[in-house]
């Protein structure tokens, strides 16, 4: 028995205390049935019970913190409040906040049925309260699919009005959202809480609160915010923890044809063109870019010879691929010499490798868009990764004593993520352990404004949106899903960053390496089964493609509704001395004003009902309703399976 199952193994004795009824899930993950009255005392006091120290045979005593979510029962059923307790515990793990309670507006629905989140509304004047229910928001279609649907409708408007632009977007600053507002305030938190332990010379809690300064700066940059709130401290800017600048060569390879290199001009619409009856045009391109290939395959995406399959190259092509995209934009406004602009998104192909699909404004030679897909590569300089030196159920053990990661048989620490490059670095023919690159088939073609070939490209691009990646092709033979579970499992082991829990397979700690890491268990969205290595965002819009936010787009099919509607309020009645004041507060299922789910979803439905009909009316009245909305999308948008 490994330590890591004799260390699962006192966990699940100490689950026997509380009061309920305790289970595995499977890995490092528990879930318990609480019959406790103080539910949350209780985890609390679980927490404490977890953390303490567990003795191995060996003599050495390992730590445990354990991420614990509550949800309260559901009316949708024990696998609702499952799912419920699932998001809390994610951002239990994500906040370092120990024991979270399941909350709405924060977590995730993981659950299939759409549910309204209900929300009381309290006028701050008369003291009147209403019970109003928000749609949840979700994207998936396995969450909520009217949800979902809304969301690909609205991404859909979004690249309509952006594409065939004569003029050119201003977009000025984005104005931050709730979430961008949320990550600075705790980014501030932290800030302080490190000054104080500092301030103390607590420091290893200092080095615990870089690790989660870290870690939140990361989730800032992926909310699309630029820049970092403030300057590292020590020297963290540099590459390395031992503040040493790796610096790498930016000579091109030679097996990457040249590129010509221009001066981007400040614009992002295309050129026109004069047709023989005088009429000009403004043609733009629809673009799909996709990797090499790993080995034959049948037209169900399974390869011929699983054997020869390049499951490993397929893995960290993956991977990588969101860089490989970054680079390929900025080599084409290096070569055509204007800002292009574009809106795309990324999904799997048949054989599960991903491409994207992108509208571009303006339109580009074929064949200089086909060079620089040729010539763009990403090079990942990292320590080899040849062959694995241990098995995830054999992986290297942290050693308190000498604060690291060690062999589990010889007890020999590992090197360290900063020897390790070193090693690369003192090699004169050291080689990047990837090089990433597209493809040959690379399909561009123009495509005009108005035309059905316009909407039949929009609807390609967002065919898949409200699909998880893996859940875009049903796999309907057991050699589909053999293909995906192998080559899963491969993107399950295969380093995703510096910091990745992997390395420890390969014989080198990760960059600030500490307790707890597990091979195969990392927790970035690259290595999960749903992702397929696609763990960044699905939807890629540059920043000046139409010069509006998504709430910006829903304002505008908001105002359109009103306006075909004859609505020139958001209240029947008006306040006579201005706007009206209100607070907003949860409102829990089991609070008396809150009538039962099914009494509120058949309310929701016939008001919607209503709805429809009111707006078909206005529709029908109206001379020449705009072609802006996007409630209701044109039919050629929604006969989206023609594509392969």
């Amino acid at each position: 028995m490994t330590a890591g199952d004799l260390v699962l193994t006192a966990v699940a004795s100490r689950l026997r205390t509380i009061h309920g009824v305790p289970a595995r899930l499977g890995g490092d993950e528990f879930a318990a049935l609480l019959l406790d009255p103080k539910p949350a005392a209780a985890a609390r006091q679980l927490a404490a019970v977890i953390a303490a120290p567990v003795r191995l045979p060996s003599g050495v005593s390992v730590s445990v913190t354990a991420s614990i979510g509550l949800a309260p029962a559901s009316p949708a059923g024990l696998a609702a409040a499952l799912a419920d307790a699932d998001a809390a515990m994610y951002r239990a793990k994500t906040t370092r906040a120990g024991v979270v309670a399941f909350d709405p507006l924060r977590d995730d629905h993981a659950t299939a049925n759409p549910r309204p989140v209900s929300l009381r509304r309290t006028d701050l004047d008369s003291g009147q309260t209403e019970v109003i229910d928000m749609p949840c928001g979700a994207t998936q279609e396995a969450k909520c699919p009217a949800c979902a649907t809304r969301a690909r409708r609205l991404r859909q408007q979004q690249i309509r009005e952006g594409w065939h632009r004569d003029d050119e977007p201003d977009p000025g600053p984005l104005p931050a959202t709730d979430a961008q507002r949320g990550l600075i305030v705790a980014r501030a938190h932290l800030e302080f809480a490190r000054d104080e332990a500092a301030r103390v010379s607590q420091w290893d809690q200092v080095a615990d609160l870089d690790d989660a300064i870290e870690e939140l700066e990361s989730q800032i940059t992926t909310e699309g915010m630029r820049g970092r709130p403030a300057p590292p401290h020590g020297g963290e800017d540099q590459e390395d923890g031992d503040g040493k600048r790796r610096v790498r060569s930016t000579k091109r390879r030679q097996d990457a044809p040249d590129l010509p290199r221009l001066p981007v001009e400040n614009r992002t619409v295309g050129r026109t063109f004069d047709g023989r009856d005088g009429q000009v045009f403004r043609p733009s391109m629809f673009l799909t870019l996709t990797l090499g290939s790993y080995g034959r395959v049948h037209s169900d995406g399974t390869p011929v010879d699983p054997d020869a399959y390049d499951y490993r190259r397929a893995a960290w092509d993956a991977v990588h691929f969101p860089r490989l995209l970054d680079r390929f934009w900025q080599n084409l406004r290096r070569a055509v010499g204007w800002n292009v602009q574009y809106a795309g998104a990324v999904e799997p192909q048949r054989r599960l490798a991903p491409h994207a699909h992108f509208a571009i404004r303006g339109t580009i030679p074929r064949a200089l868009v086909r060079q620089v897909a040729a010539a763009t590569y990403h090079q990942v300089w990292w320590p080899s990764v040849d062959m694995r030196v241990y098995e995830p159920g054999q992986a290297p053990q942290w050693d308190a004593d000498a604060a690291g990661y060690t062999d589990p048989t010889t007890g020999r620490l590992l090197p360290s993520w900063d020897d390790a490059l070193d090693l690369v670095d003192a090699d004169p023919d050291a080689q990047p352990v990837h090089v990433a690159r597209f493809g040959v088939q690379v399909d561009a073609k123009g495509v005009l404004a108005g035309t059905k070939d316009a909407d039949r490209c929009v609807g390609y691009i967002t065919k898949y949106l409200t699909k998880q990646a893996a859940d875009c092709h049903d796999l309907t033979t057991g050699r589909q899903r053999a293909h995906l579970e192998r080559l899963w499992q491969e993107l399950r082991h295969t380093p995703c960053s510096e910091r990745c829990a992997n390395w420890l397979l390969y014989g080198v700690q990760p960059k600030k390496a500490k307790q707890g890491l597990r091979p195969g268990n990392c927790k970035n969205k690259v290595h999960k089964r749903e992702t397929l290595g696609i763990g960044g965002r699905r939807v890629l819009i540059s920043r000046q493609w139409s010069g509006k936010t998504l709430t910006d787009h829903r304002a505008d099919r908001r105002d359109w509704v009103k306006a075909l509607l004859g609505v020139t309020t958001d209240a029947d009645t008006a306040p006579p001395g201005g706007e009206q004041r209100h607070a907003w507060e949860l409102a829990r299922p089991t609070d008396p004003d809150v009538a039962p789910l099914g009494h509120r979803v058949l309310r929701a439905i016939s008001e919607r009902i209503q709805w429809r009909a009111q707006l078909d009316a206005a529709k029908r009245a109206a001379a020449d309703p705009p072609e802006v909305s996007a409630t209701t999308a044109p039919q050629s948008a929604e006969q989206e399976g023609t594509g392969a």
